[in-house]
């Protein structure tokens, strides 16, 4: 049996010979995890989904300025890091509006399908400022070091450990039920 080809080689073959086979296989390699990265930031199945699909645009567009030398998962989550952000800058932007019950829909009593625990991690992630979640995010469920983690963020390995290191603690405080 052959050996399994490398990101590296399925992205020179796209960037090369623009191989659309090669950028199917890297789509198929990653469109889950991208979507459990975005599911952990938003929390919106819908939006998360829409995050992907933004990912894998900019990914597209960005083709020719990849390095082949370059290793390619910091790479796409350095693009997927970027995407996130500028949906946080654009939700902060948007005004509030007031609820209208002639317009909203009625509340359903159907209970929500994740467990109280997942709703309070949820909260506590949600709750940490963002350069802290992305470095947990990155670190805890994409399993990057933070060598790995400063080189997408553009920083150095040892602000990246300070950030991980308070978005720990505020989160450890969070999940025992106080406030920091």
């Amino acid at each position: 049996m052959s050996e399994p080809i490398t990101d590296e080689a399925l992205m020179t073959r796209y960037v090369r010979e623009n191989d659309r086979a090669a950028f199917k296989a890297l789509y198929k390699r990653y469109v889950s995890r991208l979507h459990s990265f975005f599911m952990r930031s938003v929390g919106d199945p819908d939006i998360a989904r829409d995050l992907v699909q933004q990912t894998f645009m900019h990914f597209h567009r960005a083709r020719n300025d990849f390095r082949l030398d370059a290793p390619v998962r910091p790479w796409l989550y350095t693009i997927a890091i970027n995407v996130r952000r500028e949906i946080h800058r654009k939700r902060r932007r948007k005004p509030e509006t007031q609820f209208d019950p002639e317009t909203h829909p009625i509340p359903t009593t159907t209970p929500d399908v994740t467990t109280a625990s997942e709703r309070l991690v949820r909260r506590s992630l949600d709750a940490l400022p963002e350069a802290q979640r992305t470095v947990l995010l990155l670190h805890w469920y994409e399993g990057y070091s933070y060598k790995e983690i400063a080189e997408m963020l553009g920083s150095t390995p040892g602000a990246v450990k300070v950030r991980a290191s308070r978005a720990y603690a505020k989160l450890r405080v969070l999940l025992q039920g106080g406030e920091q």
